[in-house]
């Protein structure tokens, strides 16, 4: 490390320790969104943007990473970023994390009931529900962009 950067690091260092925790936390906030928005491949991430975000943008940057596009029935897609190796219920949470994130940044109140929407609907993919929480998003042929849809569960006699 070059004595400058070490200079600037002592100078942070005596900066945030002379802070509250409050004050640090706003502070540190502050200088991630600038370096996220300086930097090419983090610049279009919502802020304030957690370190599980950075890491499935970096595995996806690196092919270790799928996106798939969740549709909903009231036209939104939902792009969640899931591991190659990713089963259905890997998928399940990233859209539960998706959902949530996004809720709490837009200050949205209340909260989702999980065991609702999968008791209610299904996820479809390509003319099959996918049914099995164990199994691969792979062996249902699921790969990078393509899209998963949320049916409605009838009730079966």
């Amino acid at each position: 490390m070059e004595s400058n950067e070490t200079e600037k690091l002592e100078a942070s260092y005596d900066l945030l320790s002379s802070m509250s925790h409050q004050e640090a936390i706003g502070f540190i906030q502050a200088e991630l969104t600038s370096l996220t928005k300086s930097d090419p491949f983090l610049q279009n991430v919502p802020t304030p943007i957690t370190l599980e975000e950075v890491n499935s943008l970096t595995a996806l940057e690196h092919g270790q990473a799928m996106t798939v596009n969740v549709y909903r029935a009231d036209d939104q897609i939902m792009p969640v970023i899931v591991e190659q190796t990713a089963t259905v219920l890997d998928l399940k949470h990233s859209i539960k994390r998706f959902v949530t994130l996004k809720l709490a940044r837009e200050k949205h109140k209340g909260s989702v009931s999980w065991r609702y929407v999968w008791r209610t609907y299904w996820l479809f993919f390509d003319g099959q529900r996918l049914t099995d929480d164990r199994k691969k998003l792979k062996d249902y042929g699921i790969n990078n962009r393509d899209t998963v849809t949320f049916i409605k569960r009838f009730r079966e006699k």
